[in-house]
């Protein structure tokens, strides 16, 4: 149950990860995309893609320190 919990929590900081590594592609390299959104809304969506990746990445390291100390403890 343990490796299943953990892989399940992986997998969705990935998926996080990705998202936001999505929307800062699109943001970054097709701008146009936007359309009629105020620059207002560029930034923040600008800011809450890299919110959703430092958050995934922050919570990939903590799963990874998570395991080891697991490990460390059997």
């Amino acid at each position: 149950m343990q490796k299943g919990m953990l892989n399940s929590l992986k997998l969705d900081a990935e998926s996080d990860l990705a998202k936001g590594m999505l929307s800062l592609k699109l943001l970054t390299q097709h701008p146009a995309g936007i359309g009629d959104h105020s620059t207002g809304d560029f930034w923040n969506n600008a800011r809450e893609a890299l919110d959703k990746v430092a958050d995934a990445r922050d919570r990939l390291e903590t799963l990874e320190w998570i395991k080891k100390t697991l490990a460390e403890a059997d």
